[in-house]
């Protein structure tokens, strides 16, 4: 294995102390502008980084932020919707030269547990928290140790949306950066209904996520206004897979009188859904009508088209990472409010058949 260049190594190379490469390397006083140019260019020559251990160790930072996912990892692979919010994460991390240390663990208190360890060892420098729950450990467990966070999503009400990305305060210690998941559902269900349609069914996805609470509660408070009872518009809970999506989507479509419109929070489920309804022989929209929560490339190779809400979830990602790095750099925690999604209307929905409403 190829050593390392030390310090010792950009001293002999540069003809100067150790503790000159020290005074040059950290930015202290005690060598010339010519000598801390000297022993900078023959640092690059070599090859030579920090070592972050031994900063991290001395109190300095360790250069990395964490990302702890408890999710079942057999839902992953195949969801968009991470994908793009890592690579908005990573797109601002990396221009930071910032690393981050991704985990995948089975539940919140193994995600909680990742928390303490990377704080002992001071791994990193802070955290974005993915799924907030309702009643979440996670947020005061952050505040205690002392580990600036960031949470993607937010167990509160959501905000009045605004047109622009804006900050505004937060009463919590930790951050934030909200999606107005209601105002998302209201477009759906105004859509749907004006369409004619009184029976929807809502494929949900963990029970417990806020955002899954927030949906859910936002259906009912829409269907209401509208003046469509729970006998008429519901929600189901899945896992999010595309196995769990097509299950439910045969349940529902087994009743004696099933909906004709389903509403799916992710595009994979959708999909699902989409395919479940062809084996049945019920036609996508003559009789069933169908809307993806998250617009991606199988919402739009899959015949008919899928109706989807469509947002920049990358966008999302990286409103969460300048937070944070707002917030490592000694910044107020605040609350971010991505941008509004919008409904795009596509060929998996149609006014339901007369009949089926009657």
């Amino acid at each position: 294995m190829a050593r390392r260049p030390t310090i010792k190594d950009i001293a002999r190379q540069a003809g100067v102390s150790e503790s000159a490469v020290s005074f040059a390397l950290n930015d202290r006083p005690g060598v010339s502008q010519d000598t801390r140019a000297r022993i900078r260019r023959v640092a690059e020559e070599l090859g030579w980084q920090p070592n972050s251990a031994a900063r991290a160790l001395s109190g300095e930072r360790s250069g990395a932020v964490g990302l702890v996912l408890a999710r079942p990892a057999h839902t992953l692979g195949v969801e968009s919707f991470f994908l793009q919010l890592v690579s908005g994460i990573q797109e601002v991390l990396s221009a930071a030269r910032t690393a981050l240390l991704f985990q995948v663990v089975e539940d919140i208190e193994a995600e909680c547990a990742v928390y303490r360890r990377w704080w002992a060892e001071r791994r990193v420098d802070g955290v974005l928290v993915v799924d907030p729950r309702m009643r979440d450990p996670r947020p005061a467990l952050l505040a205690q140790l002392g580990l600036p966070a960031v949470t993607i999503g937010e167990p509160e009400p959501e905000p009045e949306p605004e047109p622009e990305p804006a900050v505004v305060p937060a009463p919590a210690v930790v951050s934030a950066v909200r999606a107005d998941d209601a105002g998302a559902m209201a477009q759906v269900l105004d859509h749907l209904h004006g369409l004619g349609h009184r029976r929807i069914v809502h494929i949900a996805g963990l029970p417990g996520l806020a955002h899954t609470v927030r949906r859910m509660d936002s259906l009912r408070t829409e269907a209401a206004r509208r003046g469509l009872g729970p006998d008429q518009v519901r929600s189901v809970v899945t896992d999010y897979s595309d196995a769990e999506g097509a299950a439910a989507t045969r349940r529902v479509l087994a009743e004696l009188r099933p909906p004709t419109a389903l509403v799916y929070d992710n595009d994979v489920m959708a999909v699902a859904g989409s395919a479940v309804a062809a084996e049945l022989g019920i036609p996508v929209p003559r009789r069933l009508s169908i809307v993806a929560w998250d617009d991606s490339a199988l919402c739009r190779v899959t015949h008919p088209r899928l109706t989807a809400l469509v947002r920049d979830t990358a966008g999302f990602g990286r409103l969460a990472a300048e937070e944070l790095l707002a917030v490592l750099a000694g910044g107020p925690p605040g609350v971010r409010i991505s941008e509004q999604p919008r409904l795009e209307p596509r060929e998996s929905t149609a006014p339901p058949p007369a009949h089926t409403e009657s």
